[in-house]
């Protein structure tokens, strides 16, 4: 069994809209759609309530896909933040503040999160799991899964659309998820 965390891809960017209500930009369904080859057939799949997961899960199965409302995004409220970057990086670097007033602390993220992502493997143990949802909150799960430090660089180059594949422990021999 391997996890799948696909961001989603790229959104209709609309400032003074708040980021959870973006839809998916139909120029970009062609990278979404070159994903599919790089996902297991055969997956359960789920998303993040936001319409750009929604949209890009829909564009990537034929499927069934559950909608688990914990896998939102961290929650950054509709105030626009010129230096989004430096404002994420805070978020990772004081998990327990919030990085931007009207900000949800990092750490409330990871816990939703990684809360969901583990009863979501546990009840589907056994099977490939694909979750599409949002490169902020995948960072701080896949780092939570696996033990290991939450990767920004990663984070920042993350396209959109992009997977983290998080493999399960007895594929490393450890305790922990092992991601690539």
């Amino acid at each position: 069994m391997t996890l799948h965390l696909v961001r989603h891809g790229r959104p209709l960017v609309e400032p003074g809209t708040p980021a959870a209500a973006w839809e998916l930009d139909p120029a970009g369904f062609d990278q979404v759609w070159a994903l599919r080859d790089r996902l297991p057939a055969g997956a359960v799949w789920c998303s993040s309530p936001e319409p750009k997961a929604q949209q890009t899960a829909q564009l990537l199965t034929d499927g069934e896909v559950g909608v688990v409302e914990a896998l939102r995004e961290h929650e950054r409220g509709s105030a626009w933040v010129e230096d989004f970057d430096g404002a994420v990086r805070r978020a990772f670097a004081e998990p327990d503040a919030a990085a931007v007033p009207g900000w949800e602390p990092l750490a409330a993220c990871r816990e939703r999160v990684v809360g969901a992502v583990r009863a979501l493997l546990a009840e589907h143990a056994g099977h490939d799991l694909v979750l599409v949802g949002h490169g902020t909150a995948w960072t701080a799960a896949a780092a939570a899964l696996t033990g290991d430090p939450p990767d920004l660089d990663r984070w920042s180059r993350l396209a959109m659309p992009d997977v983290i594949v998080v493999e399960p422990p007895s594929d490393r021999g450890g305790n922990a998820y092992d991601h690539r």
